[in-house]
């Protein structure tokens, strides 16, 4: 149901009647968005700290010409990793793409991400990659010592991409890594390949995950090496009892292939977990003795405890209601409790656990006070103390600075579609202090480094493309520039573009909703306008967002071009930084309370601005907000005429255990709640248009739902339109001009059932 992040980037567009044959600076067309390449935005990076902020390198393509072992052989390729001084901008090459060159190759490594050893001295690539679920998690990697000019292949006598995870050790001369899920690691000296676990299988993996726990905890990589390096701590997960579901391909050869997935849904049998603690020389494993059943229990989170003695672990129930925060030890598998949040919806999954005075104390994030706040924490947990007071949301924690005494993080006190850095002082004394400059809006993150005096600082607004630049901290003082986006911002700033603006709409006398709006050039307050929304609406993402939106932005502004008012507003329950109340509010109504929300908006919106037509109205989204979209249309046949819902669930006891337990419960308890929030439990009043969209791929929102909502609209008899693409995933990117033609179809089935352009 979650929005993947691939779809913010991949559009579209084939049918040649919607596309102009000359194109000016001003005009906004299909081909120019999805053909041209002219608006991708560029990043920076991947960028690494070094020397503990001194120098950070990145990776720029090659100005040298000669690749390869022979000088005398020139041809472009390849990325050098480049350093810099941070305060002077002095600029060093410190790997050639030259030195890349695998022996009796003739082109360089592709680097789709790297990592430098503890010691500094030797280099890690990974390169070669395969897609799993999501992600390109599987390849080979490549370490490259920097003294001796040697490069040599990690797991030389394993078959070729089916590594995970390569680490260094911390003494920099051993690599661990996963290879079809089991742990393995290399001497680098000798390249000698130890084995540490034989039990894995299409069931049973170590050192990596299942698809539900990648998808819904956001864990892939699974194992850890010790400080010392002596040990090392790993999941163990095994599938068996998990029923399978089977993905068919009907295209690729003559006859079907089955991709089978192991797939929990709602109410069924979870997988098990466990975690280890196993010598990284090899011996047996010393398993932590976690209290409950493993199936009925998750460990969402794992790490040595500052200490190579000890792991931390924190194991959420099924409801997600309760987490513990443990510690177990290394040699005798004794685990105690230190630490429990409680909530009567549910505890989220924090990744911002950092360990202070050699783990003494830690950090630790908790709603316990109704809103998100940093809290100092004692080992034992004896002792918490609240380091942001105050009835605003500590959205994430960016660094913390130990031996300066700071904590730095994210937050919004006064508009949840902003983000900004802030700092407050570990001993919990004063107020936290704004550092993101209090004339800057938009959204700001930040790389930190080690010693917190320095920051690669990216910001972004509504319709503003990135910026990328070093900033001195704590002044914020900008550097030098990085990244300008120079060339993209000027494109943008000559398209012809309507006026864009972000509000706040009353749907009660207790609740204001917030939203954006992009208006049609040429706009004029007498006339009637169509009025599409965009919508996602789950605990899982927001929409409103003062933040570069990429290519969803452009194509929406390419249909205000037409006529079209996009709005888009957060209704209760999305994780905006309004508090616990409002986030949690959704509890065992996910569906149900957000769909009310949007139609109250719309209702809102209409009595506000007369110069929208109310019988032009229409909703789209994707994944969680296809579903958002169907329930809309089909809750409130009289205020949406046109809906477009893409990759949607229409039954919530079709998707998995982890993400639609945490909000709605178990199906077997609250059967009622997820009648009431499944769209296809009001398929029977569809009065408008409504357009289907769906890959038969899809490992995450499967196809079957959608066969079960068509026969339920064929039983009552209602017209409907239907778009199946073979084999693309959740994200329907995959095959030649796939995105092109999937926004060739909105584009063409909006224009053509909601009318654009005033009345």
């Amino acid at each position: 149901m979650k929005k993947c992040g691939l779809t913010w980037f991949l559009f579209l567009f084939a049918l040649a009647p919607l596309c102009a044959q000359t194109e000016s600076p001003s005009d906004l067309t299909l081909d120019r968005l999805f053909k041209s390449g002219e608006f991708r935005s560029k990043g920076f990076g991947p960028a690494r700290w070094v020397d503990g902020g001194t120098g950070y390198t990145t990776l720029e393509p090659s100005r040298a010409r000669t690749v390869g072992r022979d000088p005398s052989r020139e041809k472009q390729g390849g990325r050098d990793i480049v350093c810099y001084e941070t305060a002077s901008g002095k600029r060093t090459i410190l790997v050639p793409a030259a030195r890349l060159v695998p022996s009796g190759e003739e082109k360089p490594l592709h680097i789709a991400d790297y990592h430098w050893s503890p010691d500094g001295k030797k280099l890690l690539v990974f390169t070669n990659t395969k897609r799993v679920w999501r992600y390109h998690t599987r390849g080979d990697y490549w370490v490259l010592d920097l003294e001796r000019h040697e490069l040599r292949k990690i797991g030389r006598s394993l078959e070729p991409s089916t590594l995970m995870f390569a680490k260094f050790a911390p003494d920099s001369r051993r690599v661990g890594f996963v290879c079809k899920n089991d742990l393995f690691v290399e001497d680098l000296a000798g390249g000698t390949i130890r084995r540490l676990t034989d039990t894995g299988s299409d069931r049973l993996s170590n050192g990596t995950f299942d698809w539900v726990y990648e998808e819904e905890f956001s864990l892939r990589d699974g194992f850890r090496f010790s400080p010392d390096g002596r040990w090392i701590a790993y999941w163990q997960i095994d599938a068996a009892g998990i029923e399978t579901f089977n993905l068919i391909n009907n295209t690729d050869t003559t006859y079907p292939r089955l991709k089978p997935v192991l797939y929990p849904k709602a109410g069924t049998t979870n997988p098990s977990c466990r975690v280890g603690v196993i010598p990284a020389e090899g011996g047996e494993t010393q398993w932590l003795a976690v209290p409950g059943d493993r199936r009925e229990n998750y460990i969402a989170r794992m790490e040595w405890a500052a200490n190579s003695d000890e792991v931390v672990l924190q194991q959420f129930n099924r409801l997600q209601n309760t987490n513990r925060m443990m510690l177990g030890r290394r040699d005798s598998g004794e685990v105690r409790v230190i630490l429990t949040e409680r909530d009567d919806a549910w505890v989220e999954v924090h990744d911002d656990l950092k360990w202070l005075e050699g783990g003494e104390r830690f950090i630790w994030v908790s709603e316990r006070d109704g809103w998100q706040h940093a809290y100092i924490v004692s080992r034992s947990g004896d002792e918490v103390l609240c380091l942001t007071p105050g009835p605003y949301d500590v959205i994430r924690i960016v660094h913390v600075d130990d031996a300066g005494g700071w904590l730095y993080f994210i937050a919004s006190p006064d508009s949840a579609a902003k983000r900004f850095l802030f700092r407050v002082s570990l001993d919990g004394r004063g107020e936290a202090k704004r550092l993101t400059p209090e004339g800057a809006g938009g959204t700001h993150s930040y790389q930190i480094s080690p010693d917190a005096a320095w920051a690669l600082h990216t910001a972004s607004s509504f319709g503003v493309p990135p910026t990328v630049s070093l900033v001195r901290l704590p002044s914020h003082r900008r550097i030098r520039v990085l990244e300008d986006n120079e060339a993209l911002g000027s494109r943008i700033d000559a398209l012809d573009r309507g006026e864009e603006s972000f509000f706040r709409i009353a749907i009660s006398d207790e609740t204001e909703l917030d939203g954006w709006m992009i208006k049609p050039p040429g706009f004029d307050s007498k006339k009637r306008y169509p009025l599409l929304f965009y919508v996602y609406g789950e605990p899982a993402g927001q929409t409103v967002l003062d933040r570069w939106g990429g290519q969803y932005y452009l194509w929406h502004l390419l249909l205000a071009r037409k006529g079209y008012v996009i709005v888009s507003v957060d209704n209760r329950g999305t994780p905006a930084p309004r508090g616990r109340a409002w986030r949690k509010c959704v509890y065992e109504k996910v569906g149900l309370l957000p769909s009310q929300d949007q139609a109250a908006a719309a209702r809102a919106i209409c009595a506000r601005w007369p110069w929208i037509d109310p019988a032009r109205i229409g909703i789209w989204g994707w994944s969680g907000g296809g579903s958002m979209s169907m329930n809309a249309i089909f809750r409130y046949p009289d205020i949406y005429s046109t809906a477009m819902a893409i990759a949607t669930v229409p039954d919530q006891r079709l998707y998995d255990t982890i993400y639609i337990e945490r909000y709605m419960g178990l199906p077997q308890t609250n059967r009622e709640a997820y009648r009431l929030g499944s769209p296809i439990t009001f398929a029977d009043r569809l009065e408008g248009n409504l357009l289907i969209v769906h890959g038969t791929g899809d490992d995450n929102c499967h196809y079957q739902g959608v066969e079960r909502l068509i026969n339920e609209l064929i039983r009552h008899n209602k017209k409907f339109t239907m778009m199946a693409y073979p084999n693309r995933g959740h994200s329907i990117y995959e095959g030649e001009n796939t995105t092109r033609h999937l926004f060739t179809l909105l584009t063409g089935y909006l224009e053509e059932n909601m009318p654009p352009g005033p009345r």
